[in-house]
């Protein structure tokens, strides 16, 4: 069931309707019968999966908690990780591997022929299997109490708010919030209400309405000149982030309205002045994930700084591999560890005082440039140029990794590339007018909200407004849903086929 579909439009009011009427305990098993039937809607058979995902953690974890000794406790955490590293393995994986041994093969002069088996890829699979594994491998460290109750944990692994797309939620967090009573007033409602418009803004106003021009410029990029392969990839930052994000808007909105709160998947991204800081902003939940339970345990920066370079490597590339089975997602990733390999090699050397001779001079011309403001989040917009353009510089190196992550295969991708470089290309140009006055008043409209949310450090700012100021921007929002919303078919979540 997608959250701009028909048909959530009506499960939803009828599960809060339910849900307010019943006590804690029943509130718990009402949200997991519609969770899970939230999740069946698109293939029930894959439920069975989610149950298993759900027995075998639930039970290992309280193995690991009562285990005599520490091997029969790595014993059960290996089943669990193991379980769950199958089942993904399976479904997401097994053609790309079968196939690039294949090809590999054919490199060494062997004949091979392809197994290729019909699976179809469960939505959310990535997500959940990593929620479920952070729970048992937390429980193993000391870091987490089993839960009690297998409802409640079952609820946490299913909970169908963040169940298909995150975000990828800590035990320590949410399961909590599950086994105690909750309370739902009129804030949270309202705080709730705020996120899912502004979620739904995002995504059917300004992502499916850009969707079809990024397809069309990506299906065939050699039939396109070099400033409309740029366009193409502006428009895909701009959907996959409005895509994204909105839907953890929605799902935070959905969220607070059953009275359980969410972790912020987001923290404006493309505001970040460094890679580093793009990863601190970009779905926190799986880059703080891959940082606890893979760089760190590799070694993280512990051990010299080459041992540091390649655990940021090995981890970006999994993060690239958990996207998809597609050589593109490696590159992708790859391309990000070289990314955050340079950024910490020059932030050491500047602590080192290597750089500070060679940056005197531009610092101290820079200091004297006031732009905007800026300090963090929650903050303004730093007072020098110098953030605006490392800002640019951030976004940029971002912008060309999105072509290997959006590109249908590496053909397409090198062909986008060369064209990049075809300037004086007399190809035609694929905005038309009315397409560009169809995007451009929601992305104005979004940059506002963006600046804002991020100068205020709050997603619901305007909450503190005057009530006709706040019926001001509703209204302008709702007019940009229905008037350049695209409504002529139920566009999937970008994120929902990891």
């Amino acid at each position: 069931m997608l959250f701009n579909s028909v048909e959530f439009l009506v499960f939803l009011p009828l599960v809060l309707v339910v849900y307010y009427s019943l006590s804690v305990r029943a509130q718990n098993l009402w949200l997991l019968a519609a969770s899970w039937f939230f999740y069946g809607w698109w293939d029930y058979r894959f439920l069975t999966l989610l149950a298993l995902s759900t027995v075998v953690d639930f039970y290992c974890g309280r193995g690991i908690r009562r285990g005599q000794s520490q091997r029969a406790k790595k014993i059960l955490l290996v089943c669990s990780v193991a379980t769950n590293l199958s089942i993904l393995g399976f479904f997401k994986y097994f053609n790309f591997f079968a196939d690039s041994a294949v090809d590999l093969l054919h490199l060494l002069g062997f004949s091979a022929s392809p197994v290729v088996l019909q699976i179809l890829l469960p939505m959310g699979i990535s997500f959940y299997t990593f929620q479920t594994m952070a729970y048992t491998i937390d429980i193993y460290r000391d870091k987490q109490e089993p839960a009690d109750s297998f409802i409640n944990f079952a609820l946490y692994v299913g909970y169908f708010p963040q169940l298909v797309a995150g975000p990828i939620e800590r035990a320590s967090r949410l399961l909590p919030q599950l086994e105690s009573k909750r309370t739902v007033d009129a804030g949270k409602i309202s705080e709730g209400v705020i996120l899912i418009l502004i979620g739904f803004f995002k995504k059917v106003a300004i992502a499916d309405v850009i969707a079809p021009v990024v397809d069309q410029i990506f299906s065939d990029p050699g039939s396109h000149g070099a400033g409309t392969l740029v366009l193409g990839v502006y428009l895909f930052a701009v959907q996959i982030y409005c895509d994204f994000s909105g839907y953890t808007d929605i799902a935070r909105g959905v969220s607070g309205l059953v009275g359980v709160d969410l972790m912020v998947n987001f923290q404006h991204p493309y505001f970040a002045t460094s890679i580093t800081d793009f990863w601190r902003r970009w779905h926190i939940s799986l880059s703080s994930w891959l940082r606890d339970y893979l760089y760190i345990p590799l070694g993280g920066n512990r051990h010299g700084k080459l041992n540091t370079y390649r655990n940021l490597m090995l981890t970006m590339l999994l993060g690239g591999l958990w996207h998809g089975a597609s050589w593109n997602f490696v590159i992708w990733g790859a391309l990000h560890g070289v990314y955050l390999s340079i950024d910490k090699l020059v932030n050491s050397a500047r602590q080192n005082g290597a750089l500070r001779g060679s940056l005197a001079g531009v610092k101290e011309r820079l200091a004297s440039a006031s732009v905007v403001k800026q300090a963090g989040f929650g903050g303004a917009f730093r007072s020098r140029s110098g953030g605006v353009l490392r800002g640019l510089f951030t976004f940029h190196l971002v912008c060309l990794t999105w072509i290997f992550f959006r590109a249908d295969s590496f053909d397409t991708t090198m062909t986008y590339l060369d064209g990049l470089t075809r300037l004086g290309a007399a190809l035609p140009f694929a905005l038309d007018p009315w397409s560009f006055l169809r995007i451009l008043p929601p992305v104005v409209v979004l940059v506002f909200v963006e600046v804002m949310q991020y100068r205020k450090s709050d997603h619901t700012f305007f909450r503190a407004w005057p009530v006709w100021k706040q019926a001001a921007l509703y209204l302008v929002v709702l007019l940009c849903i229905f008037t350049f919303g695209a409504f002529d078919e139920e566009v999937p979540f970008i994120y929902f086929q990891f």
